[in-house]
């Protein structure tokens, strides 16, 4: 799999990019600011609907715009399909499938998959669980595009779920003894029922991700740091307590499979914690609650791992995911955002070899010394003229390819197909002399 073209309109700092792109590795070389990482962002966000720097889509769109729009050709097996994102930042996103909108954005996923490195990563290691659910949920949705219908599913009940833990609390302590309580009750059992349903599902599929990723994490780890404590994963369920014991553990040589023992023990677990749920008005059990565990040693990473152990296995986690990846099917699109300037010596050598074996890698860096000299890499100087947008708003724009956008409505292009974004942005093999 690999990108062949991408075009940016009003995304980030991009007022205009267009890029033509080639299998292998390509280096976006530029000063800080010049809108590297906004490239690699853009990819990112076609490949997962997410962005791995903010929470939200408003910062995507240009400053002084009202939309973004992403346009990415993605060449897969031999067949080639366009992706289009308009991203309206604050309302529905749509989305288009070669000429055919879709009904829904999510519709597009897996069309393109990558595996993306960034610095933030590193907050895998050192941060909160959610950082480390979203790691395997990214992966889930890589192996199974379904899978964001169902999180999404599962996300919605859980918000009404809480809703009415949160503002019926007094209504439901109740229960039975009256009317209202008793009609707010049987309202929460059939949250229950739908939670456990989504729940239980988004629970199997992390379990089966995080035992056929843990054996690659942790031989990158070995591969990045061998002379460091080894690194294994271990997924930690709030079901855990409802749950035959071997439903979690990773060692086991098959897949976990039974999602009906999983939801009953769901629906048993919602039973035990119900008079707290409803004294603290909140959901305290589901995948929303769980972790990845990061084990070094006998430790948990957190807090016992060093800083150059930290990036190790942040690192390892990434790789891991692309090493699965590519067993299950076409590789995926490596994207690494400016991170060979914050490794040290070995640790970009063993980076740059992964990168290597890519069908496709996309790199950033600020100086390109930084990237290995084991990486033989297309260079694309990123530094483009300044432009000032309609309304005075400064942007920048590449000179790019003659390629539009359609509007989404079937009533005309918001950017034709007539419509100039520019020549395509030259791009050269880097020579011994460059680096």
């Amino acid at each position: 799999m690999f990108v062949r073209s991408a075009t940016l309109v009003d995304f980030r700092s991009w007022e205009r990019l267009s890029l033509e792109l080639t299998p292998g590795a390509t280096v976006l070389v530029g000063p800080n600011g010049h809108g590297k990482t906004n490239v690699l962002e853009a990819l990112g966000y076609v490949a997962t609907l997410s962005s791995h720097r903010v929470a939200t889509d408003a910062p995507l769109v240009r400053t002084g715009a009202e939309r973004a729009l992403i346009r990415a050709t993605v060449v897969n097996h031999d067949r080639e399909l366009t992706v289009d994102l308009d991203i309206a930042g604050g309302r529905a996103n749509r989305a288009r499938l070669g000429t055919t909108p879709v009904r829904r954005p999510r519709d597009i996923l897996g069309v393109l998959n990558t595996v993306l490195f960034a610095p933030e990563d590193l907050a895998m290691v050192r941060g909160e669980p959610t950082e480390r659910r979203r790691y395997l949920d990214e992966l889930i949705v890589a192996r199974s595009p379904r899978m964001a219908a169902v999180r999404a599913d599962y996300e919605k009940v859980l918000r009404q779920r809480s809703a009415l833990l949160k503002t019926g609390g007094h209504t439901l302590r109740r229960g039975a003894g009256s009317e209202d309580g008793a009609s707010a009750m049987a309202t929460l059992e059939i949250w229950d029922s739908s939670l456990a349903a989504f729940g239980a599902e988004i629970v199997l599929h992390r379990l089966r991700a995080a035992r056929d990723v843990g054996p690659h994490v942790s031989q990158s780890y070995r591969d990045i740091a061998p002379a460091s404590r080894p690194a294994y994963v271990a997924y930690r369920s709030s079901l855990a307590e409802s749950a035959p014991p071997e439903m979690f553990d990773l060692s086991r040589p098959e897949a976990p499979d039974d999602v009906d023992v999983l939801e009953a023990a769901f629906l048993q677990q919602l039973s035990v914690v119900r008079t707290r749920e409803i004294e603290r008005g909140t959901t305290l059990v589901g995948p929303h609650r769980d972790d990845l565990d990061l084990i070094l040693g006998t430790d948990p990473a957190k807090g016992f791992a060093s800083h150059g152990e930290s990036w190790s296995f942040a690192l390892a986690l990434r790789l891991g995911a692309f090493a699965l990846l590519r067993t299950e099917g076409s590789d995926p699109v490596l994207l690494l955002d400016d991170v060979f300037a914050e490794l040290d010596r070995a640790r970009r050598t063993a980076l740059a070899r992964v990168a290597a074996t890519a069908e496709q890698v996309l790199v950033t860096a600020a100086v390109g010394e930084d990237v290995p000299a084991e990486l033989d890499a297309v260079r694309v100087d990123v530094r483009a003229h300044e432009v000032t947008g309609p309304d005075g708003t400064p942007g920048r724009s590449s000179v790019a390819t003659r390629q539009g956008f359609g509007d989404f409505s079937g009533s005309g292009d918001s950017l034709g197909s007539g419509d100039a974004v520019g020549e395509p942005v030259q791009t050269r093999r880097e020579t011994e002399e460059d680096r």
